[in-house]
């Protein structure tokens, strides 16, 4: 929620602000106040018709000091309101610290709420009445005042919300020591397991290393031995001798001279080895090998998370549109997995008891050799520093011997769906939304990215907004449609943000900056007093997944889901924003332009 949100349905017959934070952190950029209430600053009580704004968090310097929030609360005076925001995260909300002070100034607190800021993360509302006030609902709506049921109502929920966040609490503290105790253990057995691994491994490249000179040398002792054999005389002279006796009518008559020059060759061999000097060049063997020498070298950083591992078909295709898939096979796993150097070993547990797959009955107990090749691969991938990852999108009875390898993670759920595999007409714009934010194999990559602290695949969502707001309204509205989006823009591209109010922006995590954008999709939104509906940027990048065009728009005549010849952008791949071809030539140039219509209800 955003602070504007909580804070204006209880701005009725509020006429001033009074800024009370200690800290450096400024509030009126959050606030966007009516028209004609600005904040002031004074130490004078705070009464009717106005709302004192208060900041409480774990950095003093840029949230106040607890002992000026407790002071201004005693400038509290009937028919006031007040705002105070919270640094802490809400699991972790000191209201305790409060809680005295609130009641002993006659304040109750009527709405409260979590704020998706980096720095603030909850705000409460209250007010300061000599009557009980009746309460609001989640939507900041009061309820019906009724002094006595509003008052039972309060005690009730009080003690069983205490009840319920008791145990929670418990539940909450007994999980993270087990979390922490478990860490601790497989960080030991971990290391461990890596010694004794790196022994195994340290003999074994030892004793292949002996056995392989051991070779070297007998090859060498044997090609000398052939070399002389068949440089000596004697070999020579049986040859000649056979094939004299073979073809006596030919050769018989040549077979003096053979042998004459044969001991010619000898002779003179044995003269040039007892004389000194280099042998000369006419004489010295032409060496007719060939040679081939290859250079390839490529350094780039790693954009894209690089799987290696044991994938159905249509899991490997899916995986391959957002990352590197390569396919192990058990004659080939060892050099693969050397080669390719991956940020994961993934092993898919429907690859392993798919009927005709190529690891097929692994882990089983019914195939042991290719269970001994799947150890031996996890053993190398963990060696190298990658993570061996199972992934169990099926019940674990099927193969039970994978459980017991030694994995650096399991996953647990399906692969997810590629949104080009839906029909929006039978599963319509809902389905795909939801599979967008939640089903697609994007998610589950970027789950699987987070463990390999690999390149997240969801950073090819970012899209960047451009905007060129001219006053204080236009940046409300720039401020209320971004962060309204669900998919949220990663950036907004302004002229000069130095001179804008758009401090909330930052604090949302989103990046204010000016000059050339950087995510992958770009949105023109430099007309502002055009009304952009909450769901337009899921519908574009939704769009743009299911299609992988490089332009999403709509058309004059509402074309909805086709690849168009032309069309109005409204995303638009960032290299063809920076090309500055016109969007007229775009098709004729070979880029692909999707529609989809130009509103939909939020």
């Amino acid at each position: 929620m955003r602070l504007t949100d909580l804070l204006h349905p209880h701005l009725d017959e509020v006429t001033s602000v009074v800024d009370a934070t200690s800290g450096s952190l400024r509030l009126d950029p959050y606030l966007h106040l009516p028209p004609g209430v600005a904040p002031t600053r004074h130490e004078q009580p705070v009464g009717e018709g106005e709302l004192i704004l208060l900041c409480y968090g774990p950095d003093p310097a840029l949230h106040g000091d607890e002992a000026d929030c407790l002071g201004a609360l005693e400038r509290m005076r009937p028919g006031g309101r007040g705002l105070i925001v919270f640094g802490h995260p809400g699991t972790d909300l000191p209201y305790h610290r409060l809680l005295d002070a609130l009641v002993a100034h006659r304040c109750q607190v009527l709405h409260a709420a979590a704020l998706g800021y980096t720095h603030l993360h909850a705000g409460a509302v209250f007010a300061c009445t000599e009557e009980l006030l009746p309460p609001h609902d989640w939507f900041g709506r009061p309820l019906p005042a009724d002094g006595f049921a509003t008052a039972l109502r309060i005690a009730d929920e009080y003690v069983l919300a205490d009840f319920v966040s008791r145990s929670q609490r418990a539940r909450l503290i007994d999980l993270e020591r087990a979390a922490e105790e478990s860490a601790r253990a497989l960080e030991n057995a971990r290391e461990d397991g890596l010694a004794e691994r790196l022994a195994a491994a340290v003999r074994d490249k030892d004793q292949l290393a002996a056995a392989l000179r051991g070779a070297r040398d007998r090859v060498g002792v044997l090609e000398s031995r052939v070399a002389m054999l068949e440089g000596s005389t004697s070999l020579r002279v049986g040859k000649a001798l056979v094939s004299a006796a073979r073809s006596p009518k030919r050769r018989a008559a040549r077979l003096p001279g053979e042998l004459y020059g044969l001991w010619r060759q000898r002779k003179d061999k044995g003269r040039a080895a007892g004389s000194p000097g280099p042998v000369p060049a006419a004489e010295a063997r032409a060496d007719d090998r060939f040679h081939l020498s290859h250079r390839a070298l490529s350094v780039a950083p790693r954009d894209r998370l690089v799987i290696t591992g044991v994938l159905t078909d249509r899991t490997a295709a899916d995986f391959a549109a957002d990352a590197v898939v390569s396919r192990v096979l058990p004659h080939d796993g060892r050099l693969l997995v050397e080669r390719t150097d991956p940020d994961v070993f993934l092993v898919q547990l429907t690859a392993c008891t798919d009927e005709y797959g190529p690891w097929s009955l692994t882990g089983t107990a019914l195939a042991p050799d290719l269970d001994r090749g799947l150890a031996e691969l996890i053993g190398q991938a963990r060696a190298s520093g990658r993570k061996a990852v199972l992934w169990r999108d099926g019940p674990a009875s099927a193969a039970p011997g994978l459980s017991a390898l030694p994995w650096d993670a399991v996953l647990d759920g399906d692969t997810g769906v590629r949104l080009a595999r839906l029909d929006p007409v039978t599963d319509g714009r809902d389905r795909i939304r939801d599979a967008f934010q939640q089903d697609s194999t994007r998610v589950r990559l970027a789950r699987l990215a987070e463990l390999a602290a690999a390149p997240d695949p969801l950073d090819a969502r970012r899209i960047a907004v451009l905007a060129a707001p001219r006053d204080a309204t236009d940046v409300a509205r720039l401020v209320a449609q971004a962060l309204g989006q669900l998919h949220r823009p990663a950036e907004v591209v302004v002229a000069d943000p130095a001179g804008l109010a758009l401090d909330e922006l930052t604090a949302a995590s989103v990046t204010v900056h000016s000059g050339p954008p950087t995510a992958p999709w770009v949105a023109d939104w430099t007309d502002l007093t055009e009304d952009r509906p909450d769901t337009l940027l899921l519908d574009l990048l939704c769009a743009q997944e299911f299609s992988g065009a490089d332009a999403v728009g709509h058309t004059p005549a509402a074309d909805d889901y086709a690849f168009v010849p032309a069309l109005t952008p409204l995303l638009v791949r960032r290299s063809l924003v920076g090309s500055g071809t016109p969007p007229e030539t775009w098709s004729r140039a070979g880029h692909r332009l999707f529609a989809v219509r130009g509103k939909e209800p939020s």
